[in-house]
């Protein structure tokens, strides 16, 4: 994946953020890991690989937070997302 494909993803990836906040039981304190990082779409100076960690860090939090448990579909896909996040913060 290009780098401008990766800030697209991350950009749709924080809008879908952003209506998941406007649900009234979702805290916003789910997304705090991914708020950490502060990598942001916009911030285009930074490396491809920092915004492929934020992407999986932001995939974990959403999966996370439409999960009813770890053994549902979307808290499969939160674990899986959260050993990606681990391997590209390896790689940063």
């Amino acid at each position: 994946m290009h780098k401008d494909e990766l800030l697209e993803l991350h950009e749709e990836m924080v809008n879908i953020k952003d209506q998941f906040l406007e649900f009234d039981h979702i805290s916003e304190s789910a997304f705090s890991p991914y708020e950490e990082l502060d990598v942001d779409p916009s911030h285009v100076h930074k490396s491809k690989s920092e915004h492929k960690h934020a992407v999986f860090v932001l995939g974990n939090a959403i999966a996370a937070a439409m999960s009813e448990d770890e053994f549902s579909s979307a808290g499969r896909i939160s674990k899986r997302m959260a050993e990606l996040a681990d391997d590209a913060s390896q790689k940063l």
